[in-house]
């Protein structure tokens, strides 16, 4: 291990690589990391002393931390070719069935057909639009559900009930109605999104296999994917039965009916697992960041009561006349849509984009190694000073008469990334915010309780990839 890590750091003394916070000897800058500051956090502050283009070296990985927007447009779309694999984690390994989901699969021919059917099948305009009338039934029990406890004065877990809305709607659009262990899907895939997340001190170094082996998170992880990949095979087994028996022919198909579709092409070779990879994929990268935004967009009107006034009256005039809200004239609500994208730059559904540089190149005048890691400071860009006047400050009004979108253009903000890798999803993701947030600002009115003040509100952050309230 000792002779590994001093030839790495014989190799990385050649080159020209960015500046950053100095190393010990085997940890590199691991230590700088460690503490109750939030990484993203951290790496801000870091970067602010190294400057937007920095190198941190964690144990054997070469790590290059981006905090601007420049820095950010050089990797992710002047030098995009040479990035578009995302690092391996040992981890995602077992989560992703060997790398066969849209998210971590190599770019190649894979990943284009996938990302090609579930962007036809599930995430097309076209496609999010028809699951309309599942968003209304699902976000309508809620609205009712919400109204009945307030109107009996119990207090609520407003998050707690509102994941279950986004993923009531994503489990109807992927895998449809289950007749056997429909409540098990939740809590099991929930219990290994939450065994996959964290630090593992074997992707820090990587040529040492036991430390992989001896991980406490691997056996946590492993247990809660068999029993996961049980559940995921139950609801393709189903699919497919019932699909020989023509049962049910007249209902819409599902992902999952599509991919079982797709395993008949000779072109494509699509695997149980691969279907149970994807289908993971759908739920981990759908719900929480929905759920989140929602959540934080809630957090964030509550506190500025002026802005809240303001989206709640455009939303009831708006709707004046129809007496509800119709989610084909969502279009019109265009402060609700500025509320939107002031809460993703505060808070993006990611704190960090990672990318894997495929072959030696030179970025910004330093050299980069194969192998090494790119981490995109999201959080970093969404408050840079420079480019964000008052940064750290809620003020949708800043978007309104304003060309930056999040459809990765705009390199200051990039909730949903850029390139050759950025997210499929963000139809389905916004839809499934901006719908039930005008819902809630149209049937009800929101207020601190008394005595509380704005400041009082817990806006502190969850240590994770995405960025979770912590209260």
């Amino acid at each position: 291990m000792v002779l590994r890590l001093w030839q790495k750091s014989k190799n990385n003394s050649a080159l020209n690589l960015p500046p950053g916070p100095w190393k010990l000897p085997l940890i590199g800058s691991l230590h700088h990391l460690f503490g109750s500051v939030l990484p993203h956090t951290r790496l801000r502050d870091l970067a602010n002393e190294y400057g937007p283009i920095m190198h941190l070296q964690l144990g054997q990985v070469t790590n290059i931390v981006l905090s601007s927007p420049e820095t950010a447009k050089a990797v992710l779309k002047t030098h995009d070719h040479i990035f578009t694999q995302r690092p391996f984690v040992l981890a995602a390994e077992t989560m992703t069935y060997n790398f066969t989901n849209l998210a971590n699969a190599p770019y190649g021919g894979y990943w284009r057909q996938i990302r090609k059917i579930c962007t036809l099948e599930m995430l097309s305009a076209k496609r999010v639009r028809s699951f309309g009338l599942i968003r209304e039934e699902e976000v309508s029990k809620f609205i009712r559900d919400l109204s009945s406890s307030t109107s009996a004065g119990s207090t609520v877990n407003f998050s707690r009930m509102f994941s279950s809305v986004t993923y009531n709607i994503i489990q109807r659009v992927a895998i449809g109605k289950i007749s056997k262990g429909e409540d098990t899907v939740f809590p099991a895939i929930r219990k290994l999104i939450e065994a996959f997340v964290g630090f593992n001190l074997s992707d820090a170094y990587p040529s040492i296999k036991l430390l992989h082996k001896i991980s406490t998170k691997r056996f946590k992880l492993e247990r809660a994917h068999k029993e996961a990949d049980k559940i995921l095979q139950n609801i393709i087994d189903e699919h497919r039965a019932r699909k020989a028996s023509a049962a049910n022919s007249e209902e819409e198909e599902d992902l999952v009916d599509i991919l079982l579709n797709a395993q008949c092409q000779e072109d494509l070779q699509i695997t149980d697992d691969n279907i149970k990879a994807i289908i993971l994929d759908v739920f981990s990268g759908g719900n929480d960041p929905s759920a989140n935004t929602v959540l934080w967009a809630m957090s964030e009107l509550i506190r500025n009561p002026e802005v809240m006034k303001k989206a709640q009256t455009e939303v009831r005039q708006v709707f004046s006349e129809k007496g509800y809200v119709e989610e084909e004239s969502i279009g019109e609500l265009y402060y609700l849509k500025a509320v939107v994208k002031e809460t993703l730059r505060l808070h993006p559904p990611g704190t960090f984009l990672a990318r894997e540089c495929m072959e030696d190149c030179v970025i910004n005048g330093y050299d980069i190694s194969v192998k090494s890691i790119f981490v995109i400071n999201t959080w970093a860009l969404g408050r840079h000073p420079d480019y964000w006047p008052e940064a750290e400050r809620f003020n949708p009004d800043r978007f309104l008469n304003c060309s930056i979108d999040y459809k990765g253009n705009n390199f200051e903000f990039l909730p949903f990334g850029a390139g050759r890798r950025m997210c499929p999803g963000i139809l389905f993701g916004i839809s499934n915010v901006q719908f039930p947030l005008a819902r809630l600002l149209y049937h009800f009115d929101w207020k601190l309780p008394n005595g509380m003040q704005p400041e009082d509100l817990d806006m502190n952050e969850k240590s994770g990839p995405c960025s979770d309230k912590a209260k």
